[in-house]
């Protein structure tokens, strides 16, 4: 479990021992205004607030800022179709204000849990975005999303809709700062703009025959439907991780790699690349590795939301063009 803003808590636990030893009446108003619903009900003067993914997390970050203690149940690196909650996770989501999902399906492994344990405001990122429909056909798909594609976030422009979703909700749970997470939330929305026409740029390098993606599972469809790529084929044909190709369907992706002169397949540095590399020698082509379902860690080449659109795009790109 990731906790954000470490140093920040520290400073506030130190100052509420301090208010506990010499009362004052600034500590009642406060207390008075929390009863009142005049500022949110977490430690401190900061709303509690749970995300999912550390890519929704990023996303929470920059619209809630300081105003916000963040925990991020998914840990670097971890995949969301096979995350398991642990009881440390359970116990953030009892304390949390707002709780920020993906949606779509995607922590579909959370639901139970969340269900059980959850008292605070639960937001779908995703709300209001229309998901592209699984039109594939394959073995083992039992695990797919009901919804439809639930990956919204490898187009910017969702993640725009996002951020005013995320902005709506902790303008709900914390009304008294609603100015400042709109205010936050636009400055985003500026960057957001600023990535896509980058990505736009760096899409008319590749001609338009040579945009053909074939991944580990149908990852990109929003990414291909929005900067014009086609999503030719996955290793698993699914929405999910979960699912495994028989070796007819291997066997099909292999005849269709050749046929259509894909120079390349992506896969996910949360999943296991063997099958990947299998293909690739099959064939002759490159296996190139991008983040998929998680930021990088901190520190790293992809770790904000930003960043793992830049990386991503400039590798798909280097291999296309």
């Amino acid at each position: 479990m990731l906790v954000l803003n470490e140093k920040e808590y520290q400073f506030h636990e130190g100052e509420i021992m301090r208010r506990a030893a010499f009362p004052s009446l600034l500590t009642i108003i406060v207390l008075l205004l929390s009863a009142c619903g005049g500022a949110p009900t977490g430690g401190g003067d900061r709303l509690k607030v749970v995300a999912s993914t550390t890519i929704v997390g990023d996303v929470v970050a920059q619209v809630g800022g300081d105003r916000i203690e963040l925990t991020v149940l998914f840990p670097p690196g971890a995949d969301p179709h096979t995350f398991e909650p642990r009881p440390q996770d359970m116990a953030a989501v009892s304390e949390a204000e707002v709780i920020v999902l993906n949606g779509l399906g995607l922590e579909e492994a959370l639901e139970p849990a969340l269900e059980a344990n959850a008292a605070g405001l639960i937001v779908h990122a995703s709300e209001g975005i229309e998901p592209l429909a699984f039109e594939g056909e394959g073995e083992g798909e039992e695990h797919d999303h009901a919804g439809g594609d639930p990956h919204t976030w490898t187009d910017p422009n969702n993640v725009i809709v996002w951020t005013e979703n995320i902005a709506a909700a902790l303008s709900q749970a914390d009304p008294a700062h609603a100015a400042e997470y709109q205010a936050n939330a636009a400055a985003y929305i500026a960057e957001l703009r600023d990535v896509d026409a980058w990505i736009r740029a760096q899409v008319a390098q590749v001609p338009a025959e040579r945009r053909k993606l074939v991944t580990d599972h149908l990852l990109f469809g929003y990414f291909a439907e929005e900067y014009g790529f086609e999503q030719v084929g996955a290793l698993v044909g699914s929405f999910s991780t979960n699912a495994s190709p028989s070796a007819r369907e291997l066997a099909a992706l292999e005849d269709l790699i050749r046929a259509q002169g894909v120079p390349a397949i992506f896969v996910g540095r949360d999943v296991n690349p063997a099958l990947a590399e299998q293909v690739a020698r099959d064939t002759g082509i490159r296996v190139v590795s991008l983040y998929s379902g998680s930021l990088g860690e901190p520190g790293g080449e992809a770790d904000t939301y930003l960043k793992y659109m830049r990386y991503n795009v400039s590798a798909i790109i280097e291999a296309l063009k």
